[in-house]
């Protein structure tokens, strides 16, 4: 295993470039395609980028909003003592990368902002506490744990499809979540993620007496430093008592957790806006006091500097694929060598590779979920099967995926190059579990 790990790893060190430079390659690449092989002129391509450059700007602040308010909830005071418990039962370095898996996919498997930020917060606390834990590999396990969004409780596709009035109703009606998410085959692939993706990461972890990288102290110690916002105008003024309001905090978070209520009760659905209006009103809630809440997400608009910049950047890609007919290509490719009960696993394989150019869960769907809820309805196939393939192919390329890791690059201030060896060895791991599931579904 130290053999294959060491090979992967010098392979990233070697050849794999920093986020932002793979998204410009990623959108050369992709206009080359659609001129080589759809027939589109040059300039056209070119007018198809920039129109669609900033065709996401809602989603990206979603995107952000989700992040950056997910870092707040995570580092909360009742969530840190928590965290800080379940630290200071493990002295082991395997024992701390299987618990930093284990947090990551739990938090990705109940909501993956949430879930992309508590497991590089828990992997810095156990390399911090853990003597002789090799730091890029446990902050790569707690990445890998994002593969399980595809499968939980915000898993973009299934939760989209089972909501009345969603783009594509029309085509394939409404798919419960009782036949996706919360189906038997699902379940049971979530169990083994969860059994079989720790104990590989584990497994990775250098052996005693051979060189690990432990977390850099001088760089620790300097970010723990901090100085309270609420010192500036002194312990007595108006202004510092407003500040740090408990009153204020409890009052507007109530509100704001009765309307969560209120929105249910009349029906409303989950969607982005009321993940991220139930997220910051909780956090609210937690962080106590007004400045509390400020000053941690202040902390947080750090972790999410690499996603405003780069997603426009697939914004444009998507923008490409879709009006060049590009995806359409890709994906038929796979549906006219498929059959009803091989949709799925085609779909899978052609999922993962689009995922590469669309790597947003949503976009990622409106783009190649029309070819194959035709391909669906023309086979016989089932719709929750076929759609659940694209959604586990778009996360299990996530873990090769570089834009999704950069939140975890943020928090640990590592580099991709450091991380990415140990996320193919994991990527190998959940394909064939994901292919097994894909391929032997339609036969049950």
């Amino acid at each position: 295993m130290t053999k294959i790990t060491g090979f992967f790893t010098e392979l990233m060190r070697r050849y794999l470039p920093d986020p932002f430079v793979f998204a410009i390659l990623l959108t050369i690449l992709t206009m080359v395609l659609a001129i080589a092989t759809e027939g589109r002129m040059p300039l056209v391509t070119n007018v198809d980028w920039g129109k669609g450059f900033w065709s996401l700007l809602s989603f990206t602040t979603q995107m952000a909003v989700i992040l950056a308010m997910g870092y707040v909830l995570a580092t909360a005071p009742i969530m840190d003592r928590l965290l800080d418990r379940i630290v200071s039962r493990v002295n082991q370095p395997r024992t701390a990368v299987v618990v930093a898996t284990l947090v990551g996919c739990v938090g990705s498997y109940l909501n993956w902002g949430f879930g992309l930020v508590i497991g590089g917060i828990v992997a810095k606390k156990l390399a911090r506490n853990v003597k002789g834990v090799h730091y890029p590999l446990i902050i790569a396990a707690a990445y890998s744990g994002f593969t399980m969004y595809g499968l939980g409780l915000s898993a973009t596709i299934p939760v989209l499809i089972s909501t009345k009035g969603h783009a594509f109703e029309g085509k394939m009606g409404i798919v419960p979540l009782t036949e996706t998410i919360f189906s038997a085959p699902i379940l049971l692939t979530s169990l083994a993620v969860l059994i079989l993706l720790p104990l590989l990461n584990a497994a990775m972890h250098p052996k005693a007496g051979e060189p690990v990288t432990e977390i850099d102290a001088r760089l620790d110690d300097a970010e723990q430093k901090h100085t309270g916002a609420e010192n500036l105008l002194g312990d007595n003024t108006i202004a510092s008592k407003l500040n740090n309001s408990r009153i204020l905090s409890y009052l507007i978070g109530g509100l704001g957790m009765l309307y969560v209520a209120q929105h249910f009760v009349q029906g409303g659905a989950l969607d982005l806006n009321m993940i991220n209006f139930f997220i910051l009103f909780l956090g609210i809630l937690l962080l106590g006091t007004p400045i509390n809440y400020v000053e941690k997400l202040n902390e947080g608009v750090k972790t999410i500097g690499g996603i405003i910049l780069q997603f426009p950047f697939y914004a444009g890609i998507m923008a490409i694929m879709a009006s060049s007919g590009l995806v359409k290509t890709i994906a038929h490719v796979f549906i006219d060598i498929s059959t009803p009960m091989t949709l799925p696993f085609w779909g899978l394989i052609s999922s993962f590779i689009i995922n590469f150019f669309a790597p947003s869960g949503g976009g990622h769907w409106v783009i190649q979920g029309p070819f194959m809820i035709d391909a669906a309805t023309a086979m016989g196939a089932s719709m929750a099967q076929t759609s659940m393939s694209v959604m586990l192919g778009n996360a299990w390329n996530d873990l090769v995926q570089p834009f999704w890791i950069l939140p975890a690059l943020a928090l640990s201030r590592l580099k991709l190059k450091d991380i990415m060896g140990y996320t193919v060895l994991s990527m190998f791991l959940v394909g064939a579990i994901y292919i097994t599931v894909i391929s032997a579904w339609p036969h049950l």
